[in-house]
């Protein structure tokens, strides 16, 4: 796939790669709601649950990022650690079948891959349980970009580990490659730090509750004024109610793509930021960039697992509420 400038696109997605586990379809699984803003589920100690549906899906961001790049035709690779066990090899194996380029995949002798057991509720939500292993214990090493021809690096979290970070955006700017950065709370944990890494930043993409700890601000469009003082790219989440974008030039808000029956939220964040660079780094425009990230996040959060929704290229896509206007 070439750009609009005519140049082969090709992104690295850096960060977590893990075996999902879906159990689903049990009665023991229905939310309980405490208060207004939080439910809960509850599980007897002890006592055996029946499940009536079992998944087995691969996830991690940079992997659910990949494949996104993918399936848009672009060249995607995929940096990051797995163990050497059944686990390791069912992501190989699926990023092989999606054709992302794992000739940067390191294998740590230590850890085994990492692995979450996801027990599904009837509402889309679920609670994790998660062995980061492989995907958390990183080295220097394990990310060198020596010799690399890619356009994009795609960075999820790396479990707040900032110092490889910071080695890895210095390196990346060295090779003159743009970053996307989807930090997680390791990062967010860290925010004092993590401000020091943004001006290596391109595009960046965090919540509305996660923008809020990197700068002042109470409304989406505060938020996305102040962040625009950081990076020159900016893209704020707010759930339900849609997103709020700007690139410096223009700002725009953007409600639900398409009102669906949310099956599982798994990848939703992945499908969005891989989707709005899938778009933004061809040159299409901000608008188009958002709605294309939409429609992927919404497709998949309407199949169980990261992946099993991820817009294939080609897809027909039709309009949705956003305003564009000078910022």
């Amino acid at each position: 796939m070439v750009s609009m400038s005519g140049r082969h696109i090709k992104i690295i997605s850096v960060g977590a790669a893990v075996q999902d586990v879906f159990l689903s379809h049990s009665p023991q699984f229905k939310p309980v709601v405490e208060n207004p803003h939080e439910s809960f589920m509850k599980l007897e100690l002890g006592a055996k649950s029946d499940v009536n549906n079992i998944t087995f899906s691969t996830g991690g961001g940079a992997t659910n990022a990949a494949v996104t790049f993918a399936r848009q035709g672009l060249h995607a690779q995929f940096m990051g650690s797995l163990g050497h066990d059944p686990a390791g090899q069912a992501v190989l194996d699926m990023l092989d079948h999606e054709g992302v380029d794992t000739s940067k995949v390191t294998f740590s002798h230590k850890y085994h891959t990492g692995y979450s057991v996801l027990l599904l509720a009837p509402n889309g939500e679920r609670t994790i349980l998660t062995y980061r292993g492989a995907s958390t214990h990183y080295h220097e090493g394990d990310f060198n970009l020596k010799g690399s021809d890619a356009d994009w690096l795609y960075v999820s979290t790396m479990s707040g580990n900032m110092a490889i970070l910071h080695q890895l955006f210095l390196d990346a700017k060295s090779h003159g490659l743009k970053i996307m950065f989807n930090p997680g709370k390791g990062e967010l944990a860290h925010h004092q730090k993590l401000k020091g890494l943004l001006h290596d930043v391109d595009v960046l993409l965090v919540n509305k509750d996660e923008a809020a700890l990197i700068v002042e601000g109470s409304s989406l469009e505060e938020l996305t004024r102040h962040l625009l003082n950081y990076v020159s790219t900016v893209i704020i989440s707010d759930g339900p109610n849609g997103v709020m974008a700007s690139d410096g030039k223009t700002i725009a808000r953007a409600g639900m793509y398409q009102d669906v029956q949310v099956i599982d939220r798994t990848g939703a964040g992945d499908a969005f930021g891989a989707g709005f660079l899938a778009q933004w780094s061809q040159g299409a425009s901000l608008v188009d960039s958002i709605i294309f990230a939409s429609a992927n996040s919404t497709s998949v959060v309407n199949h169980i697992g990261a992946k099993t929704g991820i817009l294939p290229k080609g897809t027909m896509l039709h309009h949705m509420p956003i305003h564009e206007q000078p910022l």
